[in-house]
């Protein structure tokens, strides 16, 4: 048994409640006191229908690990380096995180990456505003020779742990690790291509 709470509709809007000792709460709807809404022992609900919420709820009420918002940068120029002194790529995004205790997972896909016709490999790293937080294929494209060699998409993925409320600037940077041939990326032989890092927060 459950405590019943019904809503008539014979002379407009009727509450009717009915009493028993197990704790459970039902709201009922209708002549027919159809069950709309059952709250347990455990303060779980659960609706028969649709839910529709006019308002919104806020961050700081959702639980740990929801998913708070989302935020993506793109860039498809080709450019390539000679230096083996890390430089900006062109691939940026900015996010303000809600609370400090919150995180930041960073995807990043870089497009047409290519180590050109000498002994060189592609370094690549993520930067937070400008800290080095995550190095990825720091021997990208090894030959061990001077063929050229064709990587394709350099992804990599990051739990960052900003511990900030001001707006955080992600971005990546790489070079060219033997100082003189090229590294290249967003290839644009076949055509334009897109490099992608998108930003998401995470409930802390």
């Amino acid at each position: 048994m459950a405590s019943i709470i019904s809503a008539g509709t014979s002379s407009g809007t009727a509450l009717n409640m009915t009493a028993d000792t197990s704790g459970q709460l039902q709201f009922a709807t209708g002549a027919s006191a159809t069950t709309a809404l059952t709250i347990d022992t455990s303060q779980n609900a659960t609706f028969a229908g649709t839910l529709t919420a006019t308002g919104k709820l806020s961050s700081s009420s959702m639980p740990t690990g929801s998913l708070l918002q989302v935020v993506q940068g793109t860039y498809n120029t080709q450019t390539s380096t000679t230096s083996s002194t890390f430089s900006d790529t062109g691939l940026t995004a900015s996010i303000t995180p809600s609370s400090s205790s919150n995180k930041i997972l960073i995807l990043v896909s870089h497009a047409g990456c290519l180590k050109y016709n000498t002994n060189t490999t592609i370094g690549m790293k993520i930067v937070r505003n400008s800290t080095d937080i995550h190095i990825f294929g720091g021997r990208a494209g090894l030959t061990d020779g001077t063929i050229a060699n064709e990587v394709g998409t350099m992804a990599t993925m990051y739990l960052d742990s900003p511990a900030t409320t001001s707006s955080i600037t992600y971005k990546t940077q790489y070079n060219s690790n033997n100082n003189t041939g090229y590294a290249l990326l967003q290839d644009s032989t076949a055509g334009t291509v897109v490099s992608t890092i998108t930003l998401m927060e995470i409930k802390g």
